[in-house]
């Protein structure tokens, strides 16, 4: 009789509203071949359009975040595969999520793990993590972000650097170069996530996701257009019932119930 293997992502659903994510390829430090980035992009479709869930969770478990993609997997492309690689849609999948998605990172981000926490709003990181493209060392470049998206997070010249050379940040360096959005203890990684995700998923979600859309939006587009669209989302929220429970909640001095409507 043979053994079912073990799924490459666990899902869960850890308390209402949160979805959990955990890469599950330990003996390959959770490399991102296809069929786990596949996998990822799947459950990010799905939670998205779930009602019930607002806040997406993703980790490597408690020593390891993701070193890279399989290697193994790429050595045999060539450029006609790389153009028709469905990682592209995976990522684009990945990118496309409304709802807030949190890393929690332990141990190493590199590669294609890193361009995964540059895909997140906010990162979780232990102490000790570490975050790095290394592409170079093995004769390319970072191809899912970790050029533009690095360059963004951290600014031109540490990203400058980051590529150039292959090494990784420490979490101290890279929460100072906005990698990063807060640090704690190794162990307390995922239990940090999980109580931010559960503070937002308190939160009204319509407004969550259009503040992630601003957000996100707005860094590439001039000062003019970013504050038109900033306008445009918050005349949204004055139609929701949300916004009439959360002012009418501060008046009367109660804890809102948020609906999402």
């Amino acid at each position: 009789m043979t053994d079912t293997p073990a799924p490459e992502l666990l899902i869960d659903t850890p308390e209402p509203g949160i979805r959990l994510l955990t890469l599950n390829r330990p003996d390959a430090n959770n490399a991102l071949r296809t069929s786990l980035l596949r996998a990822i992009a799947e459950a990010v479709a799905a939670a998205d359009a779930d009602p019930e869930l607002r806040v997406v969770v993703i980790t490597g478990g408690p020593q390891i975040f993701a070193a890279g993609a399989d290697i193994k997997e790429l050595a045999g492309k060539g450029p006609l595969d790389v153009l028709r690689d469905p990682r592209v849609d995976h990522w684009n999948t990945i990118g496309a999520l409304r709802k807030p998605l949190i890393a929690a990172v332990n141990g190493l981000a590199l590669g294609a793990g890193n361009e995964l926490v540059l895909h997140c709003d906010i990162v979780v990181a232990a102490d000790d993590a570490r975050f790095g493209q290394p592409e170079i060392n093995v004769g390319v470049m970072p191809g899912a972000g970790g050029t533009y998206l690095l360059a963004r997070a951290v600014g031109k010249a540490v990203a400058m650097k980051m590529a150039l050379t292959g090494d990784p940040l420490p979490a101290r360096e890279a929460f100072a170069a906005g990698l990063v959005s807060e640090i704690v203890p190794a162990g307390e990684v995922l239990a940090r996530a999980l109580e931010l995700a559960g503070k937002i998923a308190r939160k009204p979600p319509v407004a969550a996701q259009l503040i992630k859309e601003v957000i996100g939006r707005g860094t590439d587009l001039s000062l003019h257009d970013a504050r038109a669209l900033e306008r445009k989302c918050f005349t949204v929220v004055f139609g929701t019932e949300d916004k009439r429970e959360g002012l009418s909640a501060f008046i009367d001095k109660r804890k809102p119930a948020f609906t999402g409507r």
